[in-house]
């Protein structure tokens, strides 16, 4: 489909006016609606805007009107630019929140100003989609709903993503001046595997191979004395005509 020309309803209003056109032409040109184009030529639309000549602005060329008039069916094409204009991209600003998860940013901010205070409040804005002042109330506890507000991590809430929460807090801990090995670590999520008691868990020990222990081997008896019975006799003999004596 091709791009509608600039000003369409300026275009449309001198197209009515100077040319033959059919009223569909002119509204698939201009990208309108053929009724529209119908109170244009009525005087019911556009009644104070000026035409607009797309041939002389490099819309179209005037051997493009003559074979649409010449044929009902035949569809005006506009004629592309051979310049690239770039388009400007707006500027970022807070993320939008889907309106259910509104309820839960107070909590989020809670949640980032107790467990990261090195974040101002623009990373905090862009994360949960709020305001500053918003968040000045939930610091200072003067917002309506204080009483309620416990502090959740908004990645749980679904309100932010992990990447998201990492980077602005890794780019604040730069800002702040603190050395790598003083920031914060990366939180990440544990696999369910890892996590006792879920079927994740069970089937994966259940995967592992079972370690084989080697038999152990006896300890070692103790070794004894042996005693020869010839000098066992002779002993208690003489300790006999010991007691005698």
């Amino acid at each position: 489909m091709s791009r509608p020309p600039l000003m369409p309803k300026a275009t449309a209003v001198w197209l009515v006016e100077n040319t033959g056109l059919s009223f569909r032409q002119i509204a698939d040109f201009c990208h309108l609606h053929e009724l529209e184009v119908k109170g244009i030529a009525d005087g019911d639309v556009a009644a104070g805007i000026k035409g607009l000549d797309p041939v002389t602005g490099g819309q179209i060329t005037r051997e493009e009107i003559e074979k649409g008039e010449k044929d009902p069916e035949y569809r005006l094409k506009i004629l592309e630019s051979k310049v690239n204009i770039q388009v400007q991209k707006s500027t970022s600003g807070p993320r939008y929140t889907p309106v259910s998860r509104r309820g839960d940013r107070p909590d989020a901010i809670a949640w980032l100003i107790r467990y990261h205070p090195e974040l101002p409040d623009s990373a905090i804005m862009k994360l949960v989609g709020t305001t500053k002042s918003t968040i000045a109330a939930v610091r200072d506890r003067s917002h309506w709903n204080a009483s309620n507000i416990k502090p959740v991590d908004p990645v749980s809430l679904g309100i932010c993503s992990q990447l998201a929460l990492d980077f602005a807090v890794q780019k604040a801990a730069r800002k702040a001046g603190r050395p790598a090995a003083e920031q914060a670590p990366v939180r990440t999520l544990i696999p369910a595997a890892e996590v006792e008691g879920t079927a994740a868990h069970a089937a994966a020990q259940a995967a592992e191979p079972q370690p084989t222990f080697a038999p152990s081997e006896p300890a070692a008896k103790e070794v004894q004395p042996e005693y020869d019975a010839d000098s066992v006799f002779a002993k208690l003999k003489s300790l006999k005509r010991g007691d005698e004596e």
